[in-house]
């Protein structure tokens, strides 16, 4: 795990309940995979530290994680506001068919009709789908829906996406 690339995939807020329970903040579309979590680690005094987690409940707005070794309100408050990670690699095995990681994205070249158009140069969400930031060649930034009939294709490979081209969505 020495030279492992770690992906954060929450943090703790605060102490929830008694028994040294965690408030997590985390990204909504990361609920199933939380869920097949048996540890994490805790980014904390510069260093990795793995914790099991005994159990995981989500409420609308957090999830309730219980570590081993995790107790009281003061052991979980040591940890507050630290990021909770996860190897990099354990992620990408979870992701779905068309997922892909951020900084996966992030620097390729966007082409349309065989024509460079752009970078992407961040992703977002809207609440409906994820978005790719894409400076075009004259530096606009363009959100562009990251959905099958606009983005047929990503190619890691060779750092590229395709996109349908949509006139005037790309300057």
């Amino acid at each position: 795990m020495q030279n492992s690339k770690y992906i954060s995939i929450g943090k703790i807020l605060n102490f929830h309940g008694v028994q040294g329970e965690a408030k997590v903040g985390y990204s909504k579309n990361q609920a199933d995979f939380l869920r097949t979590l048996s540890h994490v680690y805790i980014y904390f005094e510069n260093e990795y530290k793995k914790v099991k987690v005994k159990s995981i409940k989500f409420n609308n707005k957090f999830a309730i994680l219980k570590f081993e070794g995790i107790n009281s309100i003061n052991d979980i408050l040591v940890y507050k506001n630290c990021l909770l990670y996860v190897p990099q690699e354990e992620f990408e095995e979870a992701l779905d068919e068309g997922e892909y990681l951020i900084d996966d994205l992030v620097g390729l070249d966007v082409y349309s009709n065989d024509k460079k158009v752009g970078v992407v140069v961040g992703v977002s969400n809207n609440g409906a789908n994820d978005l790719l930031s894409v400076r075009g060649l004259s530096k606009k930034i363009s959100l562009i829906p990251f959905v099958d009939e606009l983005v047929p294709e990503v190619d890691l490979d060779n750092k590229k996406v395709y996109i349908n081209e949509i006139q005037g969505l790309i300057e």
